[in-house]
């Protein structure tokens, strides 16, 4: 270790700063992982619970988190919000990896520059703002697939960066040195694939994981997302839109929980500078 950088793989210099913001991000993941996994453990009540307090409740001792005007245990529903939001943002994420970032890399390698058109394409759609396609897709389709059309959304995004990222690693000496030597351009595309498993996952995982949630908030807040009787962070806040200052607890605490979702997933993602990329 010389000063503040760390050596770490493949002839790359990290910054402790970077170490500990990713370890925070991570962790604060799993964390909340675990917390989703056990979310009818940890809350006192079921979803959707009514009169489980006095209406109105403000935090204390009868209720930690306070209640709303249906006598709901707000620490109860933002757990169980959290869990919906947390999958759905892990779906959406997951199909944006799947489609987006597996899909960049292949594309490099297809022939006849048809990857460079599909990059065009690509690029052209990503031009059009992420919560608008997304709110575009959920019209078109249903709202039960809002999670699906949030990762579509994200595609475009995530497309292009593994594309740029693919051919820059074809246009490399060593890529070049390959070719010349006759290794497949498969066997090329598979070390690249790994390349960017090891170097780029957490990275590329962390950013589509922070805008699926802010979008599916985003989407469930102005009534394209969940579904009641399934309530999201987003909806939660929405329905406390009327008492913001009168009642602020109602929407304080799931506000909170998603402010905490995103920050983790962005440090997960930070870049080598040291910042959320």
């Amino acid at each position: 270790m010389s000063g503040s950088l760390s050596y770490f793989g493949a002839g790359r210099h990290v910054s402790n700063l970077e170490v500990v913001s990713r370890a925070a991000g991570v962790g604060g993941l799993g964390l909340l992982a675990v917390i989703v996994a056990l979310n009818n453990v940890i809350a006192r009540a079921p979803a959707g619970a009514t009169y489980i307090a006095k209406r109105l409740l403000p935090p204390g001792s009868d209720a930690v988190m306070g209640s709303d005007a249906l006598g709901r245990d707000i620490m109860s529903e933002t757990v169980h919000a959290l869990a919906v939001s947390f999958s759905s943002a892990a779906v959406s994420t997951a199909i944006a990896i799947f489609i987006g970032a597996l899909a960049g890399f292949a594309a490099v390698r297809l022939p006849l520059r048809m990857g460079a058109a599909v990059r065009v394409i690509s690029g052209i759609l990503r031009m059009i703002p992420t919560l608008f396609l997304a709110v575009v897709l959920v019209a078109l389709s249903s709202r039960e697939f809002f999670a699906i059309s949030v990762g579509l959304a994200i595609c475009p995004e995530v497309f292009n960066a593994g594309f740029d990222r693919a051919s820059s690693l074809a246009r490399s000496r060593h890529a070049m040195y390959a070719r010349a030597s006759g290794i497949p351009g498969l066997t090329l595309l598979r070390r690249d694939l790994v390349y960017e498993l090891r170097m780029n996952i957490v990275n590329v995982t962390g950013r589509a994981l922070a805008s699926s949630a802010t979008i599916l908030a985003t989407i469930s807040f102005f009534g394209f997302g969940a579904i009641p009787p399934h309530r999201d962070l987003g909806l939660l806040i929405a329905e406390a839109q009327t008492s913001y200052l009168s009642n602020w607890w109602c929407a304080l605490f799931p506000a909170l929980a998603l402010v905490v979702l995103v920050l983790c997933a962005r440090l997960a993602a930070t870049d080598d500078s040291g910042q959320p990329s």
